[in-house]
């Protein structure tokens, strides 16, 4: 019976673990807007992207990102309202 305990709780703990882990990973892939308004963070420079068979928002990780394919790339789909701001309701919020 203790060992299934034991076992029990070293399950728990790595569940536990692989949570924290993904909760950490997804924010900073996906950063909410908690810095002060008027301060941005530092763009990743242009040369990190390069253009792939990649069109819609769903396929991108950042504003920055979407910005470089919409100005660069061709055949994107990711400004539907034509106003020059990529992905606005996932990544380039106003």
């Amino acid at each position: 019976m203790f060992r299934l305990l034991v076992i029990a709780a070293l399950f728990f703990g790595a569940w536990k673990g692989y949570e924290h882990y993904q909760a950490k990973r997804m924010t900073q892939a996906h950063p909410t807007s908690s810095e002060p308004f008027g301060v941005t963070s530092t763009p990743q420079p242009s040369a990190a992207f390069t253009c792939d068979d990649r069109k819609y928002c769903s396929q991108m990780t950042s504003c920055q990102e979407a910005t470089y394919f919409l100005k660069n790339c061709p055949g994107v789909k990711m400004d539907g309202n034509n106003d020059g701001v990529p992905c606005e309701q996932q990544w380039c919020k106003p």
